[in-house]
């Protein structure tokens, strides 16, 4: 029995469909494992290697994997119900099947081992994306990316050997020559190497480094930026409200501080003290948090030199919380001073209770009193 892929769509038209998973518990007591029966079948309905579905079950249930691919055996170790596993499949298609813009099937991995990253594109309406790769899956998904079709990879081949052939000027009789000598494989089937002899001068460097400000502009959303002031604070405020009760964010969040300052070192600098009580005043940092970063200068996130004139500005703003501080244990001390000498009177006669305050009393006179005096 086959079921939509989607299983969100009820549509019984729908044109993707996959086999309905089978299990089968095998063993008993310690050595006790599921055996699903079609999940090659499955696996060749998502477009994925068997080997994915099988391991995120193991990853969502906590369970070990064993892959046997000559015998097609695809193993869950424990007891698992097959209804239990086609809803966990649900999830991994969610995350590692689905276009994230239109909902179909028909996409495709792409792994960069050198960026650790995992790319998708999908064949239905050309989106492309990256996929979150905090997923356990993704670490064994990076190490056992998908295998491309070896028919692309030499049309590939033969398309670049026509352009270069074009390009030597060759003719089309040369050209058949040129395909009857086995060119060596690439070490890699990635054209990304194909840029690697790039200008290190110290105008090029300059000109890549204009070419990516131009593109950091475009990254810029135009409608935030037309907006009041007060409303791009509340954004900022959204983004670095985590630091709410969290010394440990506030810590990183001073970290990353230093480090725009070192960006903006000629605006920033000296405005150093302002930014870090307008932070204060918010409750983005804590004043024990602040005297403790004032006590050491750190080069963790800069130089220990920008980070001593970094402490250098900051200095009045932590002086004036030191004596705050100061000033509101000495008023603390007072009152609990004033608490002391006020002392309650209870009176049978009055109807209301009246408190007085004790002024304290004087050492008592000497005894011995002077004669000649009286």
């Amino acid at each position: 029995m086959s079921v939509n892929v989607n299983r969100n769509v009820s549509d019984q038209f729908y044109r993707y469909k996959m086999p309905r998973l089978i299990a089968k518990v095998e063993g008993k007591g310690n050595g006790i494992k599921t055996v699903i029966v079609n999940m090659v079948d499955v696996a060749k309905a998502l477009n994925r290697p068997p080997t994915y579905p099988t391991k995120f079950f193991g990853c969502e249930l906590g369970a070990q994997t064993q892959f046997d691919a000559k015998n097609d055996r695809y193993i869950v170790n424990g007891s698992h119900e097959a209804n239990k596993l086609q809803d966990m499949l649900d999830g991994f298609i969610r995350k590692f099947v689905l276009c994230s813009e239109c909902d179909n099937p028909e996409t495709d991995l792409h792994v960069n081992a050198k960026k650790q990253t995992i790319g998708s594109s999908c064949k239905a309406c050309g989106n492309r994306g990256m996929l979150d790769t905090r997923h356990k899956l993704c670490t064994f998904i990076l190490k056992n990316p998908p295998e491309t079709d070896s028919s692309c990879v030499k049309e590939k081949k033969e398309k670049k050997n026509k352009k270069k052939d074009k390009e030597n000027g060759s003719g089309s009789g040369e050209a058949g020559n040129h395909n009857d000598i086995d060119a060596p494989d690439a070490v890699d089937g990635e054209e990304d190497d194909d840029d690697w002899a790039e200008e290190t001068t110290e105008e090029a460097q300059r000109r890549r480094m204009e070419e990516i400000s131009d593109h950091a502009k475009n990254l810029t959303l135009s409608e935030d930026l037309e907006k009041p002031l007060e409303e791009r604070v509340n954004l900022f405020y959204s983004f670095v409200k985590f630091c709410h009760n969290d010394k440990k964010a506030q810590k990183y969040l001073l970290g990353g501080f230093e480090c725009l300052v070192k960006l903006h070192q000629s605006q920033l600098l000296p405005r150093v003290p302002i930014i870090l009580k307008d932070f204060y005043d918010a409750d983005l940092l804590e004043e024990d948090v602040i005297l403790t970063w004032a006590e050491k200068v750190s080069k963790k996130y800069v130089s220990k030199e920008l980070a001593k004139e970094i402490h250098a500005k900051a200095a009045p703003f932590v002086k004036w919380l030191k004596e705050a501080e100061e000033e509101s244990e000495g008023s603390e001390a007072e009152e609990e001073e004033d608490d002391e000498n006020v002392e309650v009177v209870y009176s049978s006669s009055a109807r209301e209770l009246k408190v007085e305050t004790v002024k304290p009393e004087k050492a008592e006179e000497d005894d011995d009193l002077d004669i000649d005096a009286i």
